[in-house]
């Protein structure tokens, strides 16, 4: 986990352990993937880098793709702003801890090749999201949108 914020009651590595392994299970025994938390500004600057939008968002995924002759276990990158985590737990009424763990799995889900591009993608991906946090104890992410 590389922490990269100012912001205070950040998830600890344990937690993004749990959060991303719940994600994966069932998809991969073992994976790598590195947490970097972070504020607005690398948020904002990487979301238009990469995604041609402008300002911060919640959680940025990068799929690693290791060589064909690398035996790598690295299944890519989470980049998560906290302050927009904060924010919009706040803004839907969720836990703060909650809505870390939405966005985590949110992000593994991205690295596994699941998107939400297409409301059929959206459905997919939103239904193995309540089941991997409800697996888990929290309430359904969507909740206040059923």
């Amino acid at each position: 986990m590389q922490n990269l914020s100012k912001a205070d009651k950040l998830p600890q590595e344990t937690d993004f352990k749990r959060w991303i392994g719940a994600a994966l299970q069932g998809h991969k025994q073992s994976a790598e993937v590195v947490v970097r938390v972070v504020d607005e500004q690398e948020s904002a600057e990487l979301n238009q880098s990469y995604r041609g939008k402008a300002g911060p968002t919640n959680v940025l995924s990068f799929p690693f793709a290791a060589p064909a002759h690398i035996d790598m276990d690295l299944l890519g990158d989470l980049v998560i702003c906290a302050p927009v985590i904060k924010r919009e737990a706040m803004q839907q009424h969720k836990t703060l801890e909650s809505h870390w763990a939405h966005m985590a799995v949110h992000g593994a889900l991205h690295l596994l090749g699941y998107d939400h591009q297409t409301n059929e993608q959206a459905a997919e991906m939103e239904l193995l999201e309540k089941k991997i946090l409800t697996g888990m104890g929290y309430q359904a992410p969507y909740a206040d949108e059923e």
